[in-house]
């Protein structure tokens, strides 16, 4: 019998065809992908990370590379920096793949350059959760769930488990809000099952629809946040005429005044928004 591939083989081969596509690197069994960073200065695992008080230490370094200027603008950095590929791999994978990577704060491993701040997160766990009549069911590393709802709910559980302990320090560390800090990860948890889908032409409103799912799923295993993204349809005569606004404002305009407020900020007009993002279908070029 043929040995059955690790489930994220499927994960990584339906990412490649996008254009915006930040998977961490997998050093898994039976999978080895993404260039990682294996000559990096120093390696931090998240949960050792944080028991050994390296947050607010590497929160400064980061904040003093990135010579931003302003508090809030430095957290969003550092989340980004952090947990952009592990949600990415999360949210784009269950969209594309009904495959969910479970991610584990003892396998997420995070390179440090002291010359650039963090490189590509790494993930060495290969836990995934299936659905029961999914071919890798019968690996090793799947976790076979009855239905659409339990994979969902499996994956959110561990996305909260291993996010909270960085959150957790980042809060304390720097007063951010906890909400503003999970409308972060729930805005683009959200956003990176909508980007995929209006890349490849598909249904924006049924990614949106499990993206929705995700969110109610992360609140409910702890996630807190003050709004929620929502759907913005601009136009409807194109198969990328949807985006979406954020629910959390990311504060990246407080670090750079003059580029104002982001397209999808919850701060921006909706008839500039609107007037951009029609922009974005004249010249692709400018699109995310």
């Amino acid at each position: 019998m043929p040995e059955v591939p690790s489930p994220l083989q499927a994960v990584v081969d339906a990412c490649a065809p996008l254009k915006f596509s930040p998977l961490p690197a997998l050093r898994v069994p039976g999978l080895s992908a993404g260039a990682g960073d294996p000559v990096a200065d120093q390696w931090y695992r998240t949960d050792l990370m944080v028991a050994d008080g390296e947050v607010p230490v590497l929160f400064e370094r980061l904040t003093a590379l990135g010579g931003r200027g302003h508090r809030l603008p430095a957290v969003t950095d550092f989340l980004r920096a952090t947990l952009r590929e592990p949600i990415f791999m999360v949210a784009a994978g269950t969209y594309l793949t009904r495959r969910a990577a479970l991610l584990d704060a003892d396998q997420l491993w995070f390179p440090w350059w002291s010359s650039g701040g963090f490189g590509t997160p790494t993930v060495s766990g290969g836990r995934t959760a299936v659905l029961d009549d999914d071919p890798a069911a019968a690996h090793p590393s799947a976790v076979v769930c009855a239905d659409e709802d339990a994979l969902v709910r499996l994956a959110a559980e561990h996305m909260v488990a291993a996010f909270t302990p960085v959150i957790d320090a980042l809060h304390a560390h720097t007063r951010v809000g906890l909400r503003t800090l999970w409308g972060w990860v729930l805005d683009t948890a959200h956003f990176y099952m909508l980007n995929p889908a209006r890349f490849l032409g598909r249904d924006a409103e049924e990614a949106w629809r499990l993206a929705c799912a995700l969110g109610d799923a992360l609140i409910e295993a702890g996630a807190v946040t003050r709004a929620r993204p929502r759907l913005f349809p601009f136009r409807e005569d194109h198969p990328r005429g949807t985006w979406a606004v954020r629910g959390t404002c990311c504060f990246d305009y407080k670090g750079d005044p003059e580029h104002g407020f982001c397209t999808t900020c919850p701060l921006k007009c909706d008839d500039d928004r609107k007037d951009e993002l029609q922009e974005w279908i004249r010249n692709p070029a400018l699109a995310p």
